[in-house]
C-alpha cells in the first residue's frame, strides 16, 4: 500500500471541485414535495451517484476517487508487470494473493493518466503529484463528497425542470451516469428540478429495488452505505483471520452435528495454515493430510477449507462461516446446515 503524503491546496481544490457543496437546505418548494435546488441535498445525492467511480482497481491505485488509464506499468512485489488492459489485472491480483501474511506493495511507473471523479482525465509525472491525488481522495471520503457506489440508478431517468415560480420549464432524458453528473454540475441558482418517479436502483448487494420520492432516494442510500460498511468490516476481519491462521497451529477442539461432537476423530493432529494457502495436518504417528483453505468475506467472514485424500477430513470441507474468533479459537459454522459447527482451537 502507498504512503500518503501532505496534499499541496492546489490539488485539494482540483479534487474537491469536482464535488459538490453538501450544505442541506429545504427540498421542498411550493406544493411539490420533489422540487430541488442545485445546492440541495437530492442534487448532492445524484451528483454522487452518478460520480465516476474508480473502485475496481483500488488493489493497484488504492483511490477510489479515480483510476489508472491502461496501458501502464508498475512494480507488483517487486515484480515488473505491463498493465496493458484489464485482462492483465489477475496478473496483477495473482502476485498479491501469493501469500497472505506479507506486505503487499504496488508501484506506480510514471508517467501516467488517471481518471477523476469528475470524468475528466490527467496527466502524472511524478509521486509527488500522485500522492496529492491520493491525499485528495482520502479527505473527499473523511468529508462524504465522494462517489456513491453502493447505489447504481438504472437508467433511462427524467429530470423535470421548473423556474423558480414553479412553473414546469421542461424535461430532461438522462442515459447514463456520466450524463447525470454533468446535468447536476450545471444546475443553476435559478433553476429547480425534480426527477419524474418512480425510479429503480441497483444496491450494493444485487438487489434492485424501486423508489418513489426523494425522502425514499435519501433512505436508500444511507442503509446501503451502512451495507457497504458493514462488507468493509468484513474485509478488515478477514485479514485479521488470515494473519492468526498463518501465525498458529490449531486442534479440532469441537466439531457438532446436531449435538454429536465428533471432535474426538482429529485429537491427535496438529492444523497447520501455511501462508500460500495450503493447510496441513500431521498426527502424533506422522501421518498427513494435505488441503487447501480461502478466506474471504460479504457481509461477514467465510474460511473455506479443502482436504483430499482422507475421509474424516474430507468431512471438514466446507465454505464455513467465521461466527466469532479471537487470537486462539475460531469459531465456524456450516453456510448449508446451521446445526453443523466447528471450533479450532490454536495451541
Amino acid at each position: 500500500m502507498k504512503k500518503l503524503k501532505t496534499i499541496t491546496g492546489i490539488a485539494l481544490m482540483a479534487i474537491l471541485g469536482f464535488t459538490s457543496c453538501q450544505s442541506e437546505v429545504n427540498d421542498v418548494y411550493g406544493e411539490n414535495p420533489n422540487t430541488n435546488a442545485a445546492n440541495s441535498t437530492t442534487a448532492n445525492n445524484l451528483k454522487r451517484t452518478s460520480m465516476y467511480d474508480g473502485s475496481f482497481d483500488d488493489f493497484i491505485d488504492g483511490a477510489s476517487c479515480s483510476s489508472i488509464v491502461l496501458p501502464a506499468s508498475a512494480k507488483v512485489n517487486g515484480i515488473q508487470v505491463s498493465i496493458l488492459s484489464q485482462l492483465d489485472y489477475q496478473q496483477v491480483i495473482s502476485i498479491l494473493g501469493q501469500y497472505n501474511n506479507n506486505q503487499d506493495t504496488v508501484v506506480l511507473q510514471f508517467p501516467l493518466k488517471v481518471k477523476l471523479s469528475n470524468y475528466t482525465e490527467a496527466t502524472v509525472t511524478n509521486q509527488i503529484e500522485y500522492n496529492a491525488i491520493l491525499n485528495a481522495c482520502t479527505s473527499a471520503e473523511a468529508s462524504g463528497q465522494d462517489a456513491i457506489s453502493s447505489v447504481n440508478i438504472n437508467f433511462p431517468i427524467t429530470i423535470l425542470t421548473y423556474n423558480v415560480s414553479l412553473v414546469q420549464t421542461g424535461s430532461v432524458v438522462i442515459t447514463s451516469e456520466q450524463q447525470l453528473y454533468t446535468y447536476m454540475s450545471n444546475v443553476s441558482s435559478t433553476e429547480l428540478f425534480s426527477v419524474k418517479y418512480p425510479m429503480t436502483v441497483t444496491l450494493i448487494d444485487g438487489t434492485k429495488t424501486t423508489i418513489s420520492s426523494d425522502a425514499e432516494f435519501q433512505s436508500t442510500i444511507n442503509a446501503s452505505l451502512k451495507t457497504e460498511a458493514t462488507m468493509a468490516t468484513a474485509v478488515e476481519n478477514s485479514k485479521k483471520l488470515e494473519t492468526i491462521l498463518v501465525n498458529g497451529k490449531f486442534k479440532v477442539e469441537s466439531f457438532l452435528t446436531s449435538g454429536v461432537n465428533t471432535a474426538t476423530n482429529y485429537k491427535d493432529y496438529t492444523v497447520d495454515f501455511a501462508n500460500n494457502l495450503s493447510v496441513t495436518a500431521v498426527s502424533t504417528l506422522s501421518a498427513t493430510v494435505n488441503g487447501t483453505y480461502a478466506v474471504s468475506s460479504q457481509l461477514e467472514v467465510f474460511l473455506k477449507l479443502n482436504f483430499s485424500g482422507n475421509a474424516t477430513f474430507n468431512l471438514l470441507n466446507n465454505n464455513w462461516k467465521v461466527t466469532s474468533f479471537t487470537a486462539t479459537s475460531i469459531s465456524l459454522q456450516s453456510t448449508t446446515n446451521a446445526a453443523v459447527t466447528v471450533i479450532l482451537k490454536q495451541i
